[in-house]
């Protein structure tokens, strides 16, 4: 698999120039990392949040985002919606295109047209990696039938051009679709207008528009994670290069059901196709035509608005569609300095290239989703933005949104403004969705926190992004209020918790399944803080009283009495089951980890009754599940101590308790500093990056949650760890000796500076990478171990004087410690609003 050509030339010009710049990041983006063994990345062409995903379907097992790295994996198609990261069924994956290089006796009604009988390996390189290449907004591989495949996108619409051999390939005899003894070449298109990822095609509908070749078409089909299921819309247009007109000099065309096409005809009512769960168009193309172009636009709401959507913004002229243009008109949407990843500029002097790379990598991941299908929402009107594909809330609400507040505002309100509109129509904030459709929530409604994370920096701003106050904070309110029918799909099972402070293990109520009782307890608490931070800022304080009491409910679960087996004494106190009655039920604190005698999992599934969510009560006790950050003095105090704390971390993370793969642990390495050993932090957040990520294909220590992994490890590379609805930055070193953020809506940059960086050691353990004090503006900050927001919303440099000391401390007094509600962080703030109500 080649690299990018661009990232060797950059960094060592950088490097031996000393630059203190990347002046093209995009350049450095890895598409591929994570693409294989569970990572489920998407490295085709998009925008940034673009709804269309033109990208390369595989039969990998685990293609939930169309592709797989390993080559022993078929091409089935190149479909124009996809998702990254994702777990569950695979999604979307739809409206695959397919070239077919001839066929048996060069007979249009002998093409295999069916996903299993056309599919073909890839081209491979001489280290046995399949010849694929890709940088933002473009992606190309090289087929084993000698075809050559190349996409780009714009933001609703993709474009393909397929290249052609002049002659046959000396391997093509093997090839069905090939016959050695034809001495022409018919190239032939494949529009697949019912094969999604998984399958569940019901309803479809085609036409061939008999003058231009216009293949339009659509069906209904599964959500990947829940009950619903969406409409979607096809727009396919052809054009040969040196054609004036689209679809000029096609020869044959006609449906095909499976492996049957029928010449001529012109729409799937001419054909009987009974329960066949495959059909489409085929296209023959002149006699050694060297090159197509397929123009693809998509819609949820019509065919008509799929052409729409294409002729729009890849629109037709008389010297054709420009594929190059569409191209570089992408890559330029990712790296222009006033665009997403120039905002973000680090110093690579010293620094070895595959952590720039893996950096740059990771933000790029964070901007595939969620997916702006603005205009393109079937289920209600509105000028509102809508962005879609949350999958989920649980997973991006820890870092993702942070990230975004760093230095895409913009985009952060717009999502946030999206939120909103489908709480006033549906009832409830989105937890996980996908396709327009409802899916299965995660846990509670993290919505809540991801709102509290844009107000409570943005609040002064909130007005001029066109974010209402009002309309976010009664969205708040009816999640924290009101219990919807289904709160499986979306909001709380509130009237429990408001009544008791915990959700019961024996709390039985229609509108939902009866488990994660702790895990959503938890959620629940850390949702109301956010609600009472955005209440606070509003002057409202009698709420911000109610639900700051009320996200202390977290300790209704913690049982004083819980010891591990085997394990050593100073842990104890976990995180529990408890019946309404007030008792406890019991639940192995090994259970859902690696040491689980009966190897649970705890994943949704209606058998999953113990209380906990993907993770064990040993990791949920010591980070309050999915983190609740806003009072670890409090934790700290139930779990015995500053040392009895520090104990647990050590024994979480040595005993592999410690699950790099899922979200609930991404907190773990950095909790030290809430016990005044930041160094220690320092040392295992460095050991995850050494251990668990890399810009290999499977670089990923799991599934890239939507961008969850890529936030979490760009946080880490950038020495900081977010703490949301708050205006707090954990802090640590940078990977670089300098990094600095640019936020457009402030028009400010600020630079955080290593002092005396002499580079990452490899393991992360040693070395002068450790904070011994920190200034502001050249002024003693008070703290080593957080940073306030403020220095992003005015613009700083901030500078870290490192040590190679690993028992730096926060500071000299309690107030250098990370906040928590209960020793007096997060109280009333002086917010000087700055806008209206």
């Amino acid at each position: 698999m080649r690299v990018l050509s661009g990232l060797i030339l950059i960094l060592g010009y950088a490097k031996s120039s000393r630059s203190a710049f990347i002046t093209d990041p995009a350049s450095l983006v890895n598409l591929f990392i994570g693409t294989t063994n569970g990572g489920h990345v998407f490295p085709g062409a998009t925008l940034p949040h673009g709804m269309v995903k033109t990208g390369m379907d595989t039969d990998s097992p685990g293609n939930q985002a169309g592709y797989d790295a390993d080559p022993q994996y078929n091409v089935t198609g190149f479909s124009q919606l996809h998702d990254s990261g994702t777990g569950g069924g695979i999604s979307l994956s739809n409206f695959k295109i397919f070239p077919l290089l001839t066929c048996e006796q060069d007979y249009f009604e002998y093409c295999k047209t069916s996903v299993e009988s056309r599919k073909v390996l890839r081209n491979l390189l001489e280290d046995g990696s399949p010849d694929d290449f890709a940088q933002p907004g473009y992606f190309s591989t090289n087929l084993s039938t000698g075809v050559r495949v190349e996409l780009t996108a714009s933001r609703r619409a993709a474009l393909h051009r397929y290249t052609f051999p002049s002659s046959f390939p000396s391997n093509v005899s093997s090839n069905p679709n090939t016959n050695v003894n034809n001495t022409y070449i018919h190239p032939r298109i494949v529009v697949d207008v019912t094969n999604d990822g998984s399958q569940t095609s019901t309803y479809p509908s085609m036409q061939i528009n008999t003058t231009t070749k216009r293949v339009t078409g659509g069906a209904q089909f599964q959500a990947s994670f829940g009950p619903g299921r969406y409409s979607l819309y096809v727009c396919t247009d052809f054009q040969v290069p040196g054609q004036s007109e689209p679809g000029a000099g096609i020869e044959e065309y006609g449906a095909w059901l499976a492996d049957y096409p029928v010449r001529w005809t012109e729409n799937v009512d001419q054909m009987y196709y009974g329960f066949r769960d495959e059909l489409g168009a085929l296209l023959t193309f002149p006699a050694n035509t060297s090159s197509v172009l397929v123009r693809v636009g998509v819609s949820y709401i019509s065919a008509d608005q799929a052409c729409a959507n294409a002729e729009e913004e890849i629109p037709d002229s008389t010297a054709g569609w420009d594929f190059d243009g569409v191209k570089n008109s992408a890559f330029e949407t990712w790296n222009e300095a006033c665009r997403l990843l120039g905002r973000i500029q680090v110093d690579p002097t010293g620094v070895d290239n595959e952590t720039v790379s893996l950096f740059y990598s990771s933000v790029y991941r964070t901007h595939i989703v969620p997916a702006d299908y603005t205009g393109e929402n079937p289920l209600w009107n509105s000028t509102e933005p809508y962005y879609d594909s949350l999958y989920c809330n649980w997973d991006t609400y820890r870092t993702l949104y942070s990230l975004y507040a760093l230095h895409a505002p913009v985009d952060f309100a717009r999502i946030v403004r999206g939120f909103i509109n489908i709480q006033q129509h549906e009832g409830w904030l989105p937890e996980c969705r996908g396709a327009t459709q409802k899916q299965y929530i995660q846990g509670g409604s993290n919505g809540d926190p991801i709102l509290g994370e844009f107000f409570v920096k943005y609040y002064k701003q909130a007005a001029a992004l066109n974010v209402s106050a009002t309309d976010l904070y009664n969205a708040l309110l009816a999640d924290a209020e009101i219990q919807p029918p289904n709160w499986d799909l979306e909001g709380r099972q509130v009237n429990i918790w408001k009544s008791l402070g915990w959700i019961p293990q024996d709390g039985y109520e229609p509108g939902g399944t009866n488990s994660k009782q702790v895990s959503r307890t938890l959620e629940h608490a850390f949702g109301d803080f956010a609600i009472s931070q955005v209440a606070q800022i509003l002057g409202k304080l009698e709420d911000a009283a109610k639900y700051a009491q009320r996200s202390s409910n977290f300790a209704n679960v913690w049982n004083p009495n819980v010891t591990v087996p085997s394990g050593p004494s100073s842990v104890v106190g976990m995180m529990q089951p408890r019946f309404a009655n007030g008792t406890f039920n019991y639940t192995d604190p090994r259970h859902c980890s690696v040491h689980d005698p009966t190897q649970a999992t705890c994943y949704l599934n209606a058998a999953n009754h113990d209380g906990f969510y993907e993770s064990s009560p040993l990791v949920v006790s010591p980070v309050f599940r999915d983190y609740v950050p806003h009072d670890t003095a409090r934790l700290i105090e139930l779990q015995g101590g500053v040392q009895n704390f520090i104990d647990r971390l050590n024994f979480l993370i040595d005993e592999n308790y410690f699950d790099e793969t899922d979200e609930p642990s991404q907190q773990i390495p950095f909790m030290y500093h809430y016990a005044n050993a930041p160094g220690l932090s320092t040392v295992r957040s460095r050991q995850v990056i050494s251990e668990y990520f890399n810009t290999s294909v499977n670089g990923l220590p799991g599934n890239d949650d939507s961008g969850a992994m890529g936030s979490y490890a760009a946080f880490y590379l950038a020495g900081m760890y977010p703490l949301p609805a708050t205006r707090q930055f954990l802090l640590s070193s940078p990977y670089f000796p300098q990094i600095s953020f640019y936020n457009p809506i402030f028009n400010t940059t600020t630079t955080i500076k290593a002092i005396g960086f002499e580079g990452n050691p490899a393991n992360g353990t040693e070395g002068k990478i450790f904070v011994q004090n920190v200034t502001i503006n050249g002024q003693p900050w008070h703290s080593n171990c957080y940073i306030d927001w403020d220095a992003f919303e005015q613009g700083a440099v901030i500078e870290l004087q490192l040590t190679d000391n690993a028992n730096v401390t926060c500071g000299t007094d309690s107030s250098a410690l990370p906040p928590s509600l209960s020793t007096g962080g997060y109280g009333e703030y002086n917010y000087d609003l700055g806008m209206g109500m």
